[in-house]
């Protein structure tokens, strides 16, 4: 079998909805400066890309008309580039990931650009005119349940207070700005040029959160709940993309290789608790992968909500210390279509960094899902 490795990985900075430095600019635009900065980081040969793969999890307005194929005329693309937008929710562009990888095992092509954008500014979550169906919304209406009620089932079924879950907060947002106070993202963001300023610094980092200030807020979504604003990742602008290749086709041009794609899973879950989505998806994943939990040395967990973080950290039997060591999507922010490229192309840049094996990318997804990505350290 032809193996699939990462031989790049750039990202914009990721900012708040709404309010932050990205609102202004349109999905395309913010997309293709992203792409642009990850092939001229590269010594690649534009002719041999195959597919520029984007996910978004809502691809209508300004991010419909095939976004994927949108931005390959936007990156001044050869016209032999094709172009397509995927979508699983959340988990849109690790899957433009596990795409790549299918292809190219099967000998259909070599070179592949894996992306994914979301302004949640510009396309509201849940689309411009969300139409449930009537009969499955009276027939099981868990199908279509809020976000943010399945973070509180899971934080009920695993008994995780309120405490805990701040706690987890905190350390989202201490390791994120000590990782940004080091330089640790310099490497990987793309400074975006928008109208008549510069953004480069992620947008959602707050040094100095507390207990005593966390537990000010306003509960979020149930009035006897646990979960707050502080405990979940926030609507969020951003890009990123990661470059997808043949491994022999790599070493041959000087590719920057940061790890192989050892195995990759999805697996569903009951929607109530999407949360746990990553439980079943990394499970399966790690078995294909020949691996266990314990041989894992980074690990880059979506944290949608830190109730259904400490949930898979425990299910999984996962090491905190190697669970999301710049930070997460609390900290940083969640794009929904963006961030499955995020966690994957951080992982194996953090494989690199750090100088280990295996590296382990997962994430929940709405309706009950869930999707996980194992990489190896190629030698």
């Amino acid at each position: 079998m032809l193996n699939a490795v990462i031989a790049g990985y750039s990202r914009s900075p990721f900012t708040i909805s709404f309010k932050g430095d990205l609102k202004s600019i349109r999905p395309e635009d913010l997309l293709s400066q992203v792409i642009k900065d990850l092939i001229s980081n590269s010594n690649l040969n534009k002719d041999d890309i195959e597919d520029v793969i984007v996910g978004c999890a809502f691809p209508e307005g300004e991010q419909g008309f095939n976004i994927g194929k949108v931005v390959t005329f936007m990156c001044d693309l050869p016209r032999s580039v094709a172009g397509m937008t995927v979508n699983r929710w959340c988990g849109s562009s690790m899957q433009s990931i596990h795409n790549a990888a299918g292809a190219i095992a099967m000998g259909s092509g070599k070179v592949f650009i894996c992306a994914g954008v979301e302004s949640m500014t510009r396309v509201p979550m849940l689309g411009f005119n969300p139409m449930p169906h009537p009969d499955l919304l009276k027939e099981n209406p868990n199908v279509y349940l809020s976000m943010g009620i399945t973070a509180e089932n899971v934080a009920k079924k695993y008994n995780i207070d309120r405490a805990e879950q701040q706690e987890f907060a905190i350390s989202s947002h201490e390791k994120a700005f000590n990782a940004d106070k080091n330089g640790n993202f310099k490497d990987e963001i793309t400074i975006i040029h928008n109208q008549n300023h510069e953004v480069s610094k992620d947008g959602g980092i707050r040094a100095g959160t507390t207990q005593d200030i966390l537990n000010g807020l306003k509960l979020a979504f149930d009035n006897k709940g646990t979960v707050t604003a502080g405990t979940s990742s926030p609507l969020t602008d951003g890009a990123a993309a990661t470059l997808i290749c043949e491994e022999e086709y790599a070493k041959k041009n000087n590719l920057d290789i940061l790890a192989r794609i050892k195995s990759s899973a999805v697996n569903g879950c009951e929607p109530e608790v999407m949360g746990l989505g990553p439980i079943g998806a990394s499970k399966k994943a790690l078995n294909r992968a020949g691996i266990n939990s314990s041989e894992l040395d980074v690990i880059e967990l979506n944290e949608a909500f830190a109730s259904q973080s400490l949930a898979c950290v425990k299910d999984l039997g996962l090491d905190p210390k190697n669970v999301n060591i710049d930070g997460g999507a609390i900290a940083l922010g969640h794009p929904l279509g963006a961030t499955g490229a995020r966690i994957t192309g951080k992982a194996a840049q953090l494989l690199r960094r750090e100088g280990k094996k295996y590296a382990l990318a997962t994430q929940c997804i709405g309706l009950g899902q869930g999707i996980a990505t194992v990489l190896e350290t190629v030698e």
